[in-house]
């Protein structure tokens, strides 16, 4: 399987947090390319971001040599989805959130979602009813201050109250719980053994579910490259 992962926000310091998680769901023989968009906002908040993230991402695809098995857009607003999919219909696409919801509809019963900054829980909570477990959310809960500086840090410099936002959820009756943001990817591995529920990493979730998928509908048929 030859996989490309997206990360529409251009900071590279997510794109390699990404990356990691990525790599940590991948099965021997299996090749992960993960890259940056082309161009756009180094942390998606608005429609406005979303909108130009989104041509950075296809002019990332295009870029490519070789069309992928399957592509995974890791931002929590699947961003770009429609549109890769109608350019290139042949090839598995998967966002994150869409494989993390996925997972929490799997798993059942109520579930919250814990993120890094106020700014991204309404987005976060509209993608929950997006993707049709709205009406499980608990609640969003998201670390209190906006986020400044690098958005790539926050995962390390937030990760105690992250924690502690995790353990209040799983008092109040979440079942699991989905770290929300591209920022976060990584995170749940070192969340999930400190609580006593799932924490859903919607990059590792997205790299498994296109796996069963390009397994299903067998490789994308290659047609002159990416460029072509």
């Amino acid at each position: 399987m030859r996989l490309l992962v997206v990360n529409p926000n251009t900071s590279q310091g997510i794109t390699d947090r990404i990356a990691q998680a990525a790599q940590s769901a991948a099965r021997v023989g299996e090749h992960v390319t993960t890259l940056s968009a082309a161009f756009g906002p180094q942390l998606i908040v608005t429609p406005e971001d979303g909108a130009e993230a989104t041509r950075g991402v296809i002019e990332t695809i295009r870029a490519q040599d070789h069309l992928p098995d399957g592509i995974v857009l890791a931002s929590f607003g699947d961003t770009g989805s429609p549109e890769v999919r109608a350019l290139w219909p042949d090839i598995p696409v998967i966002g994150i959130a869409e494989a993390a919801f996925e997972t929490v509809r799997r798993v059942g019963g109520p579930f919250a979602i814990v993120t890094f900054a106020p700014e991204v829980a309404p987005p976060l909570r509209d993608k929950a009813f997006e993707h049709g477990v709205g009406d499980h959310l608990m609640r969003v809960a998201a670390y209190p201050e906006p986020l400044l500086g690098d958005p790539a840090h926050v995962a390390d410099d937030r990760f105690a109250s992250l924690l502690d936002l995790c353990h209040a959820c799983v008092t109040d009756g979440a079942a699991c719980i989905v770290m929300g943001g591209g920022p976060l990817a990584g995170l749940a591995a070192r969340i999930a053994p400190l609580c006593p529920v799932p924490i859903i990493d919607g990059t590792v979730e997205a790299v498994g579910q296109i796996r069963a998928r390009i397994l299903h509908s067998g490789p994308a048929r290659q047609v002159g490259g990416g460029k072509s």
